[in-house]
């Protein structure tokens, strides 16, 4: 694979989503919605008058709500997500074989 190619499938590298917001805007969903979606138990913080979240924490978070067998891609809107795609279409194979 290409050097070129792989950086199209790598997830951008965010520190820390701060604020609901920010959050919010890192799925592609409002923020009454992230704000929702934590009391049903996804991963954020506080810290001092801020909400926080770990953008690793959120995508592992969603594979499970998923029943991914891995951490959910999160595409965002210069992402490649074909490859991301394809890769979870093999993981999915490979787990339907090993329960058959």
């Amino acid at each position: 694979m290409s050097k070129s190619r792989k950086s199209a499938v790598a997830q951008p590298t965010v520190e820390k989503l701060k604020g609901w917001k920010a959050i919010g805007d890192y799925l592609g969903i409002g923020a009454a919605t992230a704000q929702r979606w934590a009391k049903s138990g996804m991963p954020v913080k506080r810290e001092g008058r801020y909400t926080v979240a770990d953008p690793d924490e959120v995508r592992q978070w969603l594979g499970r709500e998923a029943h991914m067998p891995g951490p959910a891609y999160v595409a965002t809107g210069n992402g490649d997500i074909s490859a991301a795609l394809k890769q979870s279409i093999t993981a999915v194979r490979r787990d339907r074989k090993r329960k058959a």
